[in-house]
């Protein structure tokens, strides 16, 4: 299993950026969560395929049509991903 770690920057809190996320990846297959961060950026971290991991990074650059994504930073994830679905987490 590949694992990402990717912070969304720009207009992406406040715009049901997580939900949409959440429905993205569980449509793509890969486990993992997303959050928002207290700087007003968005946490992904995802394990699947590379494949998979690929299509939701393109994904993430774009984010669903009610944000607007300045930037994303891409990251290996190196902690085991403990879950077999993805879900928002609610905390910074």
């Amino acid at each position: 299993m590949e694992k990402k770690q990717f912070t969304v920057y720009g207009r992406v809190q406040g715009v049901g950026f997580r939900y949409f996320t959440q429905r993205e990846a569980r449509k793509i297959g890969v486990v993992g969560s997303v959050r928002n961060l207290s700087d007003g950026s968005v946490l992904v971290v995802a394990g699947g395929t590379a494949q998979q991991i690929a299509q939701l990074s393109k994904w993430l650059q774009k984010g669903p049509p009610t944000a607007h994504v300045e930037r994303m930073l891409e990251q290996a994830y190196l902690p085991e991903i403990e879950t077999d679905e993805f879900k928002i987490e609610h905390s910074f």
